[in-house]
C-alpha cells in the first residue's frame, strides 16, 4: 500500500526574551488571508458579480415605465445604484490591490469595507423585499400583470436579491477581521 507520508518543516523556536527587553511584547502572528476579504481574487469575484447583479437590477427596474409610480421600486433603483457604485470603487480598489500585491488588512480601510457593506447589503436586501413583496401584490393579489410589467419587476428584484446575497459574505470576513483583531 502506497500511501503518502506527511512533510515536517522545521519551525524556527520564537526569540528569547533578554532582560533589557522583557517589556516588549513578541510580534503577534496574524493569519493568512481569507479568501473572500479585501485584496483577494475572490473578494474581487465577490465585487464584480455585486455590481453586476446590481446594475442589470438598475437597468432593468429603470426601463419600465410605470416603475416611478411605486415607492418600493423607486427604492429598489436608489438601493441598486448605490450598490451598484459602492461594489464598483470596491472592485476597482481590489483589482489594484492584486495589481501592485499589496493587502488590504488596514484597520481604518477594514472597518470602512465593513461599514459599506453592511449598510449597502441591508439596503439592497430590503429594498429586494419590499419591491418582492409589491410583485406579489400585483401579480397573485390583484391580477393586475396585464397593465404592468411584472416580468421586469420580478427579474430586477431577484437581480437585487442576488446582490445583496453577494455582498453579505464581504461584510461578514471584513466584520470577522475587525473582530479578530
Amino acid at each position: 500500500m502506497n500511501v503518502s507520508q506527511g512533510a515536517v518543516h522545521p519551525v524556527e523556536a520564537p526569540p528569547l526574551q533578554t532582560e533589557g527587553a522583557a517589556n516588549v511584547p513578541l510580534p503577534r502572528v496574524r493569519m493568512k488571508d481569507i479568501q473572500g476579504m479585501p485584496g483577494t481574487v475572490s473578494g474581487l469575484v465577490l465585487r464584480v458579480s455585486q455590481f453586476c447583479f446590481a446594475v442589470v437590477a438598475l437597468s432593468v427596474m429603470a426601463t419600465t415605465s410605470d416603475f416611478p409610480s411605486v415607492t418600493a421600486f423607486c427604492y429598489l433603483v436608489a438601493a441598486a445604484g448605490l450598490q451598484s457604485l459602492w461594489s464598483l470603487v470596491l472592485a476597482i480598489v481590489d483589482a489594484y490591490a492584486l495589481l501592485v500585491g499589496r493587502r488590504l488588512q488596514n484597520p481604518r480601510v477594514v472597518s470602512l469595507f465593513a461599514v459599506g457593506d453592511g449598510v449597502t447589503s441591508t439596503l439592497t436586501f430590503a429594498a429586494a423585499c419590499a419591491s418582492a413583496g409589491i410583485t406579489v401584490l400585483l401579480g397573485n393579489d390583484l391580477g393586475a400583470c396585464g397593465q404592468n410589467h411584472c416580468r421586469e419587476f420580478e427579474t430586477a428584484t431577484a437581480m437585487a436579491f442576488l446582490s445583496s446575497f453577494a455582498a453579505f459574505p464581504s461584510f461578514f470576513l471584513n466584520f470577522w477581521s475587525l473582530a479578530s483583531r
